[in-house]
């Protein structure tokens, strides 16, 4: 489960680029699924220099280019990503939430295939969409600031699967074995 977290990381990044909004215009639910698409594009054809464009201002201070792209090298062979579902989308303002199912096929540990259910938060800055899913100082941040936001839409914890036989088996994040 320790190569696991590293995988599950990433697929959070990918699943800050998925949008539709229940309260936003047409054009802002086009370019937040735009948005997500484009950043599961770049992390499924390794472009991680590019991801880093993608992050919040808040986050790219606490981490630097070289850092995110040698983390996201370093779990190039334990997955290869397939395919992502974009769900309920909702916009309110600069904020915005995305229900997202990615797939990939996870070499290690368990050689088969997965799928991660992760809520992702977009952040708009400066006119562009960039992912906030993990960046938990940065999403209470605006919850804070959005509170009838933050109660239709309150932060829910990443699921993770393999399949099995033909059937999605839940199994624990962030739990070691």
């Amino acid at each position: 489960m320790k190569n696991s977290l590293p995988i599950i990381l990433i697929l959070v990044l990918v699943l800050l680029l998925a949008t539709t909004a229940a309260f936003a215009a047409p054009s802002d639910q086009s370019e937040v699924r735009a948005a997500v698409q484009h950043i599961f594009d770049q992390l499924k054809s390794g472009e991680y220099e590019a991801l880093y464009d993608a992050l919040p201002a808040s986050a790219r201070t606490r981490i630097s280019r070289e850092r995110l792209v040698a983390g996201l090298q370093r779990t190039r062979n334990l997955y290869q990503l397939q395919r992502i579902e974009v769900g309920t989308v909702s916009v309110s303002g600069n904020l915005a939430v995305v229900d997202t199912t990615m797939f990939a096929h996870i070499a290690k540990p368990f050689d088969g295939d997965g799928k991660l259910v992760v809520q992702q938060y977009l952040i708009r800055e400066d006119g562009k969409w960039k992912v906030a899913t993990g960046d938990t100082e940065t999403i209470n941040h605006f919850l804070k600031s959005n509170p009838s936001f933050a109660r239709r839409f309150p932060i829910k914890k990443p699921r993770a699967f393999v399949n099995q036989d033909g059937k999605w088996i839940e199994i624990p994040l962030g739990q070691r074995r």
